[in-house]
């Protein structure tokens, strides 16, 4: 039985992937408020959501959502388990698989910093859900829920 080769996923890899990427997300709140940032790359540019990204190789989950959370906002926490996961799949005209993205979205509690944006945010914000429709912000598809899902949770 022969084994496929691996596949490098680098951020050129990620548009029209052979198979499904693995991502993560920390979802963190200080009471009602939860960290955001404003995304700066595809997919999504200029849409508002949680710091993730790409697992890597050799890393567990909790690792990987606490690694994106302070590259992308400066901000320490502790993973405090599993949320939920979430299927990403975005197509294009054609109805080709531009992206696909199985995301697992993790809780962290805060344990210091405020957020900067880093490498993957254009902005970062600790705003309520509240705040987050009153201002009208465009937001990817999971942010609301996951909010809600982390408040019941919290």
């Amino acid at each position: 039985m022969t084994r496929e080769p691996a596949v490098a996923v680098g951020k050129e890899g990620r548009r029209y992937p052979e198979r499904p990427i693995v991502g993560v997300l920390a979802v963190v709140l200080r009471g009602d408020r939860a960290l955001v940032v404003r995304r700066a790359n595809p997919p999504m540019p200029g849409r508002w959501g949680f710091p993730g990204g790409v697992l890597e190789l050799g890393e567990t989950v909790a690792q990987g959502a606490m690694r994106e959370l302070f590259e992308e906002t400066g901000v320490a926490a502790e993973p405090a388990g599993p949320l939920t996961v979430i299927d990403t799949i975005d197509r294009d005209e054609e109805g080709r698989v531009r992206y696909h993205y199985t995301l697992v979205a993790l809780i962290g509690r805060w344990l210091s910093g405020e957020g900067v944006p880093g490498d993957d945010a254009e902005e970062v914000a600790w705003l309520s859900r509240a705040e987050i429709i009153d201002r009208n912000l465009p937001t990817a598809p999971a942010l609301l829920p996951l909010i809600d899902l982390a408040l019941r949770k919290n």
